[in-house]
């Protein structure tokens, strides 16, 4: 609290808590980001939320019955197994305090552009080609032009690997 001299009025400053969102998708444009986005949520003492998010292949009639189909499943259980190998390419086997991962439904654009609200940054990974004269690819576009936070585009190094999906993990 500050009392600024000749004012009745005092000032109260309160550090507000920062969120970071940082999409990912298997990429390794997505770990750069996620490593990026995890060494400013450090810097800032905020916290870093990971959004996988993914989309049934086949979209279901708005009239058919709702409910977890075999396909849909496998889906939900491939977009995990995505999700982990990133998380685990990033912090390996134990992931730090402060740090949240959530697998959701919709389109990426959407998502992100939802999950922007509130937040104190976007963080994205892009090819090397977008910044090559190519167009940015639609998630990066619907977030410029969208999101409710500043947007940061982090892009891989050449010849960086993807994260490896499916590798087993020895649980103890």
């Amino acid at each position: 609290m500050f009392l600024y001299p000749g004012c009745l009025e005092a000032v109260v400053t309160e550090a507000t808590s920062q969120q970071i969102i940082v999409g990912v998708h298997r990429s390794a444009a997505s770990l750069a980001a996620l490593r990026w986005a995890a060494a400013e949520a450090r810097l800032r003492r905020a916290t870093l939320h990971v959004v996988h998010a993914w989309e049934p292949a086949v979209r279901r009639a708005s009239y058919a019955i709702l409910g977890d189909s075999t396909v849909s499943g496998q889906e939900r259980r491939r977009a995990q197994s995505v999700l982990a190998a990133v998380m685990r390419g990033a912090y390996g086997i134990e992931i730090p305090p402060g740090v949240t991962a959530e697998l959701a439904e919709g389109t990426a654009e959407r998502v992100l552009v939802q999950r922007s609200q509130g937040a104190s940054l976007l963080v994205l990974g892009a090819a090397d080609t977008h910044l090559a004269g190519r167009p940015a690819g639609p998630v990066i576009r619907a977030c410029m032009r969208s999101a409710r936070c500043p947007l940061v585009i982090i892009t891989a190094t050449a010849g960086a690997l993807p994260p490896v999906v499916n590798t087993p993990v020895a649980v103890s």
